[in-house]
């Protein structure tokens, strides 16, 4: 497996587990997991040649992909665990 088709699967395992996450209804959770296998996907995307002409845009998306995903992981530490 090459390290392009990894950012995919680590993606989807994120979202996977986002999705059960989902199914034992924890929102915060899903949402935080989901977010982040979404900033897997979009990084990955944007490398892809393919997609050369909306490179900026998709940086920009994953960048706030990412700020989010931080963001969220600080409010699910915050309020579930301490």
């Amino acid at each position: 497996m090459n390290a392009q088709q990894r950012q995919y699967l680590f993606g989807a395992i994120f979202l996977a587990f986002g999705g059960y996450q989902l199914y034992r209804n924890q929102l915060l959770e899903a949402t935080l997991y989901s977010l982040a296998g979404l900033s897997f996907i979009f990084n990955q995307l944007a490398s892809e040649p393919k997609l050369a002409a909306h490179k900026k845009s998709i940086v920009i998306t994953t960048w706030v992909l990412i700020i989010a995903t931080g963001l969220t992981f600080f409010y699910v530490l915050q309020f579930n665990y301490f």
